[in-house]
């Protein structure tokens, strides 16, 4: 059998070149080494553009050679350092190299080459030391064995200290040579959009003769990438049609229209759109998967709860699950307090067409814990809210009719199918985020569910005015913070301070980033302590973080929701789902350890009342730096949906996806998931034509392959948490 995409790297190009290429970017077969494509391209006689040069990246430039000395340092001048200067023409880069006086006459004036190293600085002038050097071009007629003054354009690696572009290069050819590829793409496909066939490609991608050539190389592989995505959700929404469910049409004069009767406000259009929607993917008798996301304040959890109470009135019952334990506390006393009465089913009170919110968690008491699960083992409780705790095996419900999946990005699959898989009949599954997430973003990682989207926020939520309080250049503005926080407390509302970790020996522990080059972050434990003696000693403060006991974090939730509490210092812990109206400021300090997306989750539980909000967002981090900027754009808008996209656009691509950091495995190489929406789009509705004609893909075995590969990488450990 000959060389593959599958075939051991180090099988290909021996342990020399294949140890370092592991070690460096993780790979292991060729296909690993084929899909490291160059990440740019410099034609011969166009040389780098030196002042784009960075302190501490490791950097291949073409330039020329314009002056190459020796010079003589040390004890009786017995040592020889070769400084050599190359330009673009405009800029100039410093080559040292020490004890290599040979190099003076190899770099001598007018050779042109590239140049790899990492990129430092001496005497204030860019260099590179012991750089490693290729020629590109000979005027003396040396032969040219890699053929780049034939095809006049060099390929540059993404590279590392440890493998140079010019190895990478050479291991490529030596692979492209000797390895049979079948192209994942179908024929149709492929045609249907002139892209060019696999190995055609390969070649135009590597070793291009013409810009026009890895331009059309590289559009080809971009809707590969989507593609081969694609057929794996495609594959999953083909698999899920399949599935049966018990089907949960809405009952008329049931408890769903008894709490409709009672809302005291009106839906907006969007939450109307969604319920139907939604209570028609109930009535069908196949499972639903739906993805429901939505601003701040949207009124999410309402429409989650028609469409639980359709469930229940149909005879099933519905789970809610939840990520923290707070989260679960605060669903389930809002949950009881809108339904009232509509919640006591079977108890002294209870209205006629009632049901009962048991909420289960690992914290609770033995006794609680056992009348909660008998409720629903026994089908008494029509809703079951929990944590991790309803996952538990000793957990049984009735008839499991709607999985609700809060905050979706906290669970694994395996976590959800703990109890999707223990039902006898495949139970429907509604997801919801509070995180606005772009389109793009959605089909690649939600691409196996149905999206519902509330942008309109409901009537009378109040607006949210978010200001930058920069103390690095204005340190007063802090003591004009507290002050305005004193003000609103006086007028008799509340406030929360925000801080990205708990204690001194924390790091980052509440997801935050550590950014570099700026001040340690302050500790929850170091601002409770200076407010509480200092700017605000007269207002009663309380603290809440994830490590507190869950009987202690209910305690001061219930407190601060009483008004017993006028300040709330606290990590992110309030971030999603916490509802107090009369909180009306907030204080996030070291705002900018912070993403976009979590902030506007953290401003959106002030301002939930009859006053409008303030959020300021405090930071250390320089006006002009992208940090500062991130915080401004915040402060510019209350549009969830365009801060994602902002979000997005600034984040590492495998950050988006949720891929390791190094992103070495990570399935996408060219393709944006946040900048290629049509290419996405494109494919989404591609595979979905080839999965309806061939489920199995038994007559394609070599997309058939491509999925599998996907399958076995960390990108599609992310893509299961859908």
């Amino acid at each position: 059998m000959g060389v593959t995409p599958a075939s051991r790297l180090r099988s290909v190009v021996g342990d020399r070149t294949a140890t370092p290429l592991a070690k460096a970017f993780g790979m292991e077969i060729v296909d690993d080494l084929l899909r490291h494509y160059p990440r740019r391209y410099v034609a011969l006689g166009e040389l780098s553009d030196l002042s784009d040069l960075q302190v501490g990246q490791y950097a291949t430039v073409m330039a020329r050679v314009v002056e190459s000395v020796n010079k003589t340092f040390g004890p009786g001048g017995r040592k020889v350092r070769t400084e050599v200067v190359v330009t673009d023409g405009t800029a100039s880069l410093t080559l040292t190299f020490f004890q290599q006086k040979w190099r003076r006459a190899q770099l001598a004036p007018g050779t042109v080459g590239l140049f790899a190293g990492v990129v430092g600085r001496f005497r204030n002038q860019l260099q590179l030391t012991h750089p490693m050097f290729d020629p590109v071009q000979d005027d003396d007629g040396v032969p040219d064995p890699d053929g780049r003054v034939a095809r006049g354009i060099v390929p540059i690696y993404p590279a590392s200290k440890g493998v140079d572009s010019f190895a990478l290069e050479k291991a490529v050819a030596q692979v492209l040579a000797v390895t049979d590829v079948e192209d994942p793409l179908p024929d149709d496909v492929r045609a249907a959009r002139d892209l060019p066939g696999i190995e055609q490609a390969l070649e135009w991608i590597h070793r291009p003769r013409r810009p026009e050539q890895w331009r059309r190389a590289r559009e080809r592989f971009r809707f590969e990438e989507a593609f081969v995505i694609q057929t794996v959700f495609a594959q999953r929404r083909h698999s899920a049609a399949l599935d049966v469910a018990a089907a949960r049409p809405r009952r008329a004069g049931g408890i769903l229209d008894a709490f409709t009767e009672r809302l005291p406000f009106t839906l907006t259009d969007g939450q109307r759109s969604v319920v139907e929607e939604i209570a028609s993917d109930l009535a069908a008798a196949r499972p639903m998967h739906r993805l429901l996301q939505g601003e701040v304040g949207s009124g999410k959890t309402i429409v989650a709860l028609m469409a639980m109470l359709q469930v229940v009135d149909a005879g099933g019952q519905a789970a809610l699950l939840a990520p923290t334990e707070v989260l679960a506390a605060q669903h389930h006393r809002g949950i009881t307090a809108m339904l009232g009465d509509l919640a006591a089913g079977g108890m002294l009170g209870g209205a006629e067409h009632s049901t009962r919110v048991r909420l289960l968690t690992g914290s609770m008491s033995a006794a609680a814990k056992r009348e909660a699960l008998l409720d629903a083992a026994s089908g008494a409780a029509g809703i079951v809210i929990g944590t991790h705790a309803l996952i538990q095996d000793s957990v049984q419900l009735a008839d499991l009719g709607l999985l609700v999946v809060d905050e979706q990005h906290r669970f694994g699959v395996e976590q959800r199918s703990a109890l999707v898989d223990r039902s006898a009949v495949t139970p429907h599954v509604l997801v919801m985020t509070a995180t606005p997430i772009p389109r793009t973003i959605a089909m690649t990682v939600f691409g196996d569910l149905e999206t519902s989207t509330l942008r309109e926020l409901p009537a009378g939520r109040q607006p949210i005015q978010t200001n930058v309080v920069p103390i690095a250049d204005k340190p007063a503005w802090l003591d004009r913070a507290w002050e305005r926080v004193v003000e609103e407390v006086r007028k008799g509302r509340q406030a929360y301070v925000v801080v990205s970790r708990i204690g001194a020996a924390d790091e980052d522990r509440d997801g935050t980033d550590r950014a570099e080059g700026v001040a340690p972050t302050r500790s929850l434990v170091d601002v409770h302590a200076e407010l509480a003696s200092g700017p605000l000693s007269e207002l009663r403060l309380g603290v809440l973080h994830g490590r507190l006991a869950p009987d202690e974090k209910d305690a001061v939730m219930a407190a601060f929701a009483a008004g017993e509490i006028d300040v709330l210092v606290a990590t992110t812990v309030v971030e999603v789902g916490v509802d107090v109206p009369n909180a009306t400021v907030m204080v996030v300090l070291d705002a900018d350890r912070f993403g976009m997306s979590q902030l506007h989750q953290l401003r959106g539980r002030v301002g939930r009342g009859s006053e409008p909000g303030l959020c300021l967002l405090v930071t250390e981090a320089d006006a002009a730096s992208p940090a500062a900027e991130r915080l401004v754009a915040v402060a510019g808008t209350l549009d969830g949906f365009e801060l994602s996209h902002l979000d997005a656009a600034l984040r590492r691509e495998g950050d988006v996806l949720g891929a390791s950091q190094s992103g070495l495995r990570s399935s996408l190489r060219l393709l944006s998931v946040v900048k290629d929406e049509s290419v996405i789009a494109d494919a989404r509705e591609a595979a979905t034509v080839v999965v309806e004609a061939d489920p199995a893909l038994d007559s394609l075995p070599a997309l058939r392959a491509a999925v599998a590969r996907l399958e076995e990488t960390r990108q599609a450990e992310y893509l299961e948490r859908t």
